[in-house]
């Protein structure tokens, strides 16, 4: 076997002395098999675990089909003809005990392994949430299969009660649009990083969101802002955390909702850098343009009537009309619509809060 040749010394002593345990075995359980019970685990009791590192399931079946066949092979030289057909009935009985101790190795290697990473990776996404990223991280997230490739954000939601696979599930819809995942469930609440987006398309983060949403339970789900790695995904983490926190402050909110809808709420939850980036995005750009200021603050008073304020400006309607829609040529928001109209009067707000000396 190719496999065979390309191991090291040790390892290849190893499997020596699991086919010698193998052989022997048999022969004491077949010198009295009513009294001894079939001792198939004990092949593999020699052999490290590491072993199943080194060896695959599919190689150590191999192993196994070909110490038989060699067995079957010779059994007529070694006990005569007489006794031969009754030790190969035998060794079909033997080798069903060895296939089961086979797979109960590498199934408890397996569950091993897998306990080991669903705790590497809670750890992982529990110091992306308490923003201590250091240099651990990204080796932790490698060994649980993180490439690395893209932007990344976190969503978080809340877990369904009722789904015991619900980190599973995002992760093989994730998957499915090319997205790699990882995630737990902390409390009431599923986190997820996502990986592999591509930089500057807002379409696969709603996408990603989407994956999310569609496993959690009921309640909102928030997507963070995309972070350029998995080094940063602390920063998404903590906008999410706080959208979450104040999603409760907009009920019809999409879901999944991103963070930056959520500026409003945020803010009078107290996240000071929601504040702040309705400062500098929104009041800090109209404060450029003082007549857009006016503009808004007046159309704000008069209840969006364009006639109305264009009488307290002293202006005609259509140059209010035309001041409109400079706002959202700056802001990114448009007055005349209800939701960007409050997130608009709550950033001026805070704007004139925070400029009041």
């Amino acid at each position: 076997m190719a496999w065979f040749r390309e191991l090291s010394a040790e390892d290849r002593s190893w499997i020596g002395l699991i086919v010698e345990a193998g052989v022997q075995s048999f022969v004491t359980w077949y010198r009295d098999p009513e009294a001894t019970a079939v001792p198939a685990a004990d092949v593999f009791g020699a052999a490290p675990r590491t072993l199943t590192r080194v060896v695959s399931l599919r190689q150590t079946v191999e192993l196994v089909r070909l110490t038989i066949e060699v067995v079957e092979e010779n059994v007529a030289d070694i006990v005569g003809p007489d006794d031969a057909e009754s030790i190969r009935e035998a060794i079909t009985r033997y080798a069903r005990e060895v296939a089961f101790a086979t797979a109960e190795v590498y199934a408890r290697a397996a569950e091993m392994r897998g306990a080991w990473d669903a705790r590497l990776e809670a750890l992982v996404v529990d110091t992306i949430l308490r923003a201590e990223a250091d240099d651990t991280l990204t080796s932790r997230a490698s060994a649980l299969g993180w490439r690395g490739d893209g932007e990344v954000a976190v969503v978080l939601g809340y877990a369904d009660t009722a789904s015991a696979t619900a980190i599973d599930d995002v992760r093989r819809s994730g998957r499915t649009h090319g997205f790699e995942v990882l995630g737990a469930v902390q409390g009431d609440r599923l986190v997820a990083v996502v990986g592999g987006l591509t930089p500057g398309d807002a379409t696969a983060v709603e996408v990603a969101g989407r994956c999310v949403a569609e496993h959690c339970g009921p309640g909102p789900v928030v997507i963070g802002p995309a972070t350029r790695s998995l080094a940063e995904a602390h920063l998404s983490a903590r906008a999410a955390v706080a959208g979450l926190r104040a999603a409760a402050g907009w009920p019809d909110a999409p879901r999944p909702v991103s963070t930056a809808d959520l500026l409003p709420e945020r803010a009078l939850a107290g996240d000071g850098h929601a504040r702040r980036q309705l400062v500098v995005d929104v009041f800090d750009r109209l404060l450029a343009h003082r007549d857009l200021l006016a503009t808004l603050a007046a159309y704000a008073d008069h209840n969006g009537s364009v006639e109305r304020t264009a009488r307290a400006l002293f202006v005609h309607a259509n140059t209010v009309r035309y001041r409109l829609r400079r706002i959202v040529d700056v802001t990114g928001l448009d007055p005349t619509d209800a939701r960007d109209a409050y997130t608009l009067r709550v950033a001026v707000t805070l704007g004139r809060l925070s400029h009041a000396d």
